[in-house]
């Protein structure tokens, strides 16, 4: 194997696939990367056995070939080499690396002895806005359970149907929904899954990383492959493959609350600090604090009290509807939904102390978050 490439090139392509691997001591190739020559490209492939990524990039090939290396060494060597072309050589056991005045030799391990990366059907996918897709998947992805007692829980549930696609987490505590506009070339109109929770943090991370230059035409839309037991997204010149979590996912639809006896238009920043303020004073490891509606007044009343702090009142102007009502709920989870829902203002609808609190958007009605209450 030998072959050319800008360092600028190689970085951003160790960027991707390098976060996966890790120290891994039962198999010790999966610290690895494997760099892979073929056809006039340049592959970096990497594995955890749970998530593959295979990242393309130019370079010139003069002799094809595979090896794979330590990811981090080749991550940090690289890093510290000038912004020019780099000459890289399979010589014997080890990666030959030329930059200028500098040269190298890594250690590294056969292609033969890396795991292979599943090979997905590519005839029928949907597909999505880059930074819809990725503004979804963040709205969601923190609601999931950290718990592996369900595992069904600590993925994302993704409902396909037609030309629309329903992203949902819970961890029984909160839920959160949101709705994204997909094009669909299956003729499977409808399916549904539950994706892995880190496939998607990783994924997050990817998308983070695209360069707004590269957005343009088809070249901004993320595509899914799904296959029994697996995922495959592909991005521009980068594929992320997962499994897929086994189970079924809870009827969550049935906690979403159908009506509303109060409801509040509230400024989201103004409620935010309040929350924050309040949060000072809320119990500890209960994390309570009270979100009150009284009837008639177009205000609302955010407050908490623990007998070693002390206690805090905020009132807030908000447009209110219906009666005198109030909830209980942990500020975190209250935050958390606050700080993912766009516009400047937003909706919050109680029926009573005993059922889930509700929050949307004004601005977005494909997003909504659920808050369970605590019960006193």
């Amino acid at each position: 194997m030998k072959f050319s490439i800008l360092k600028e090139n190689l970085n951003s392509a160790l960027f991707i696939a390098r976060h996966i691997t890790g120290r891994n001591v039962n198999l010790p190739i999966l610290n690895n990367v494997m760099i892979e020559a073929k056809d006039g490209n340049v592959k970096l492939i990497s594995t955890n056995l749970e998530i593959g990524i295979i990242h393309s990039i130019r370079g010139k090939v003069e002799k094809e070939g595979s090896f794979t290396v330590d990811s981090k060494v080749m991550t940090d060597y690289v890093n510290l080499l000038p912004n020019k072309r780099i000459d890289i050589e399979k010589k014997d056991d080890n990666l030959a690396i030329e930059c200028e005045n500098y040269k190298t030799k890594i250690n590294g391990q056969s292609a033969e002895e890396y795991p292979p990366i599943p090979i997905i059907d590519k005839s029928n996918y949907y597909s999505a806005k880059i930074e819809d897709f990725k503004k979804a998947l963040t709205q969601v992805v923190f609601a999931v359970s950290t718990s592996e007692t369900r595992l069904e829980l600590s993925g994302v549930f993704f409902d396909f149907n037609s030309d629309k696609l329903i992203l949902a987490a819970t961890d029984s505590y909160r839920l959160a929904e949101k709705e994204v506009s997909i094009k669909n070339s299956s003729k499977n109109n409808q399916q549904s899954i539950i994706v892995p929770a880190r496939t998607l943090q990783e994924l997050i991370r990817i998308l983070s990383g695209l360069k707004d230059s590269d957005d343009g035409g088809d070249e901004d839309e993320i595509k899914f492959y799904i296959s029994d037991n697996q995922i495959l997204f592909t991005i521009k010149s980068t594929e992320l493959i997962s499994r897929l979590i086994e189970g079924q996912y809870p009827d969550y639809k049935q906690i979403i609350p159908t009506n509303t006896k109060t409801s509040a238009l509230i400024n989201r920043t103004e409620l935010i600090r309040a929350v924050k303020a309040s949060s000072l004073f809320s119990k500890i490891s209960i994390n309570d604090v009270n979100l009150d509606i009284p009837k008639g007044k177009n205000q609302a009343v955010v407050s908490s009290t623990s007998d070693q702090a002390g206690e805090s009142i905020v009132n807030l102007e908000a447009s209110t509807n219906g009666e005198d009502n109030g909830v209980v709920v942990n500020y975190r989870y209250l935050l958390d939904g606050l700080n993912n829902i766009d516009g400047e203002n937003v909706r919050v609808e109680i029926i009573d102390n005993n059922t889930p609190c509700l929050l949307r958007s004004e601005k977005d009605k494909n997003y909504l978050y659920i808050i369970m209450p605590i019960k006193q």
